[in-house]
């Protein structure tokens, strides 16, 4: 792999050093490594799901993961929003150099493979990084739907990404996925709302706050009031209504994507039955899937594959 060279400057040095731009890109076979690399040591229920993926996709995913895994670093663990700005039009430029043949990261090496065989458009690539810009900018929302219009572009994408490798393009699969991802998506906010803050966001709608009288300074705090857990509740089955809107979806897709979308379905549901079992208390105690929840989840997947 052709050395990377982080620049200070630009804020490449604040991120893993393999993340950085290289002088010169890649092989093929390189790219696919890093990416494959990349998928497999970052992020585990990713590679638990590959499991259950026909072979001749994994590659492809592990391909469309490393530039969302990188993507949401540069928004996320470079600790200045005014950094993470400049490192993500970076990044878009380079996205927009690989649809125009030119690729010299690694990432975008792999990635135009996975673009031209599936015949990807460059818009939910692009959706993501204006999902990781508003993070710099935009730290509370007012009412749901503003939220939900953050979900359009921090969530909604990567189902579409999955369809499309999937090779499904029809927009009654997208908005069944759309339902499912916004689930995903607020299922996290719901388990993250006290490491959200430490990074000065608040992902709770306003108008929740206001109609709960739930006070910002009780967040700060880590007081789990009963108006505060109250209002959780409330949220945990909003979140299992968006779950619900999504269900049809793996239904109407092959086998193999099937077991995988059940898998991320029940992993969110779970979290959220875990918030419940929490009591909605989750200021100062984060809620986590136990290992045995997570293998039986693994193992309903693997005997669905079997049958």
């Amino acid at each position: 792999m052709p050395q990377s060279v982080p620049s200070t400057k630009s804020g490449w040095s604040r991120l893993p050093p393999e993340y950085a731009l290289p002088e010169q890109s890649p092989s093929e076979t390189e790219a696919r490594e890093y990416c494959k690399r990349l998928a497999r040591t970052h992020y585990e229920n990713f590679s638990v799901a590959t499991w259950f993926l026909p072979a001749a996709l994994k590659q492809h995913f592990y391909n469309v993961y490393a530039y969302c895994r990188i993507s949401d670093d540069l928004g996320d663990e470079v600790g200045d929003p005014t950094a993470s700005l400049e490192l993500l039009d970076q990044w878009e430029s380079e996205l927009d150099a690989c649809y125009a043949g030119k690729r010299r990261h690694p990432v975008f090496v792999a990635l135009a493979e996975t673009v031209r065989q599936f015949d990807i458009p460059k818009q939910p690539f692009s959706d993501l990084l204006k999902a990781f810009r508003q993070d710099q900018t935009v730290p509370r929302y007012q009412a749901f739907e503003d939220l939900l219009g953050y979900c359009r572009y921090s969530a909604n994408p990567v189902g579409h990404l999955v369809l499309y490798v999937c090779g499904y393009r029809d927009v009654e699969r997208r908005a069944l996925s759309d339902f499912t991802c916004t689930a995903l998506q607020l299922a996290n906010f719901w388990q993250d709302v006290s490491l959200d803050y430490t990074k000065g966001r608040i992902y709770l709608p306003l108008e929740d706050l206001q109609r709960y009288g739930v006070n910002e300074d009780d967040i700060a705090a880590g007081r789990n009031t009963s108006t505060f857990c109250e209002m959780m509740r409330f949220e945990v089955e909003r979140a299992r209504e968006w779950f619900a809107k999504g269900l049809s979806l793996a239904a109407k897709v092959d086998g193999d994507l099937a077991i995988d979308i059940e898998l991320f379905t029940r992993g969110g549901q779970e979290i959220l039955n875990a918030i419940e079992r929490q009591k909605y208390a989750v200021l100062g105690s984060r809620p986590v899937i136990s290992r045995t929840r997570k293998l039986r989840l693994l193992a309903r997947a693997a005997l669905g594959k079997l049958l």
